[in-house]
């Protein structure tokens, strides 16, 4: 799909919820790992396509706090993924002048993880392209339940004497980042899935049958091109938008 690729019309924040690996890896006769092996060309193509349009932030959900629900089996074998992808994609984030940053319960993550994401974040730290964000034992009902918890230390300790919105903005983990302009799911499903619900109050949605390991750059200028199209309105009627 051709899109206009004025950066003033460009989406500045991209969120992906990455869904069907594990049915892309059924439809291959093999276990659900196999898909998420596959989905790091797709995770390359996101990021590759969001630096070159010049998209400032892309925030991928990459393992949710109801993730580690799963099969101990699978959440070991998603665990030893990461620890590879990140080991071996540092360079080329650089090369990219990519850099990367990290939301959620961080600390859950094994010691392995942990270490390798906070090496390739400070290793990241001096480029000054796209912020490529990976959401990990992330939840959008988490990150508002420990904004709200800090929010009431720091309202008891005298910190701040009112709450509003712009204040809860500032206790998210996404703080310093705009809200997303526009979210694309993968895989046919039409939901949320708890990412980002403070975040995506007037965020466009796009939903594709697509399965995250074929995701690829046409995907994202699909959707793209679709936001583009879109009338953006912030609750006023078309004709305040155009007075």
């Amino acid at each position: 799909m051709s899109i206009n690729r004025d950066k003033a019309n460009l989406p500045k924040h991209v969120a992906i919820i990455m869904d069907g690996n594990g049915r892309w890896a059924k439809k291959q006769g093999a276990k659900r790992i196999f898909g998420h092996k596959n989905a790091i060309k797709a995770v390359r193509e996101a990021t590759e396509g969001c630096a070159e349009l010049g998209v400032d932030f892309l925030t991928l959900y990459a393992f949710s706090t109801e993730n580690w629900d799963r099969p101990k089996a699978e959440v070991f074998g998603l665990m030893k993924l990461l620890v590879s992808t990140i080991r071996s994609e540092t360079k080329t984030l650089t090369k990219n002048n990519v850099k990367l940053r990290a939301i959620g319960d961080i600390s859950k993550l094994p010691a392995d993880c942990q270490k390798e994401l906070q090496e390739a974040i400070q290793l990241t730290e001096g480029n000054t392209g796209l912020t490529l964000v990976l959401a990990l034992s992330y939840s959008g009902r988490w990150d508002i339940t420990q904004a709200t918890q800090r929010m009431s230390e720091d309202f008891k300790e005298g910190k701040i004497d009112v709450i509003e919105q712009d204040t809860i903005k500032q206790y998210l983990s996404t703080a310093s980042m705009p809200d997303p302009e526009l979210l694309i799911r993968t895989s046919g499903e039409q939901r949320i899935s708890n990412f980002l619900l403070w975040e995506i109050a007037y965020t466009e949605l796009f939903f594709t049958n697509i399965l995250w390991p074929d995701f690829r750059r046409e995907v994202l200028h699909e959707a793209i091109g679709a936001f583009q199209n879109r009338e953006r309105r912030y609750g006023k009627t078309s004709e305040q938008l155009t007075t």
